[in-house]
């Protein structure tokens, strides 16, 4: 299956993300369910633990948002108030990412291989479907 799009209906992010770096990303976890399938069950969980600490793309717009609010803050305040403009700026963005599911930081991580917590879940599902977790006794 080369097509995940019945997999993260929904998802805001990858709709407003161009086809190409979706792509790129669906053949990252494709290449990655691959290469374990032929891994013990072992090493199907480590990975599975490190994806449970992935961040996706809301925890690094969060956290970006963060940083920039605060050093525009500081700057603000420290050295000359135009430096407010930054705060300002980046809730525009997170407000734009509320409403429309995408800002221009979006497509920056995107183009990092930064993923949505969907892609994340879906290939956790397809390695604990290799680890045989839904086989009925």
């Amino acid at each position: 299956m080369s097509d995940y799009s019945e997999f993260v209906r929904g998802d805001r992010v990858r709709a407003n993300t161009p086809p190409e770096i979706n792509q790129a990303i669906d053949i990252e976890i494709a290449a990655t369910v691959r290469f374990y399938a032929s891994k013990t069950n072992y090493e199907i969980n480590k990975k599975i633990k490190e994806l449970d600490f992935e961040w996706d793309i809301e925890r690094y717009l969060e956290a970006n948002a963060a940083i920039f609010t605060f050093i525009g803050t500081v700057l603000g305040f420290k050295k000359s108030r135009k430096w407010l403009i930054l705060p300002l700026i980046v809730s525009i963005f997170l407000f734009q990412h509320a409403v429309q599911g995408w800002c221009p930081p979006v497509s920056v991580f995107r183009r990092l291989g930064i993923r949505t917590r969907r892609e994340i879940e879906m290939e956790k599902y397809a390695l604990k479907a290799l680890r045989e977790d839904f086989m009925s006794s």
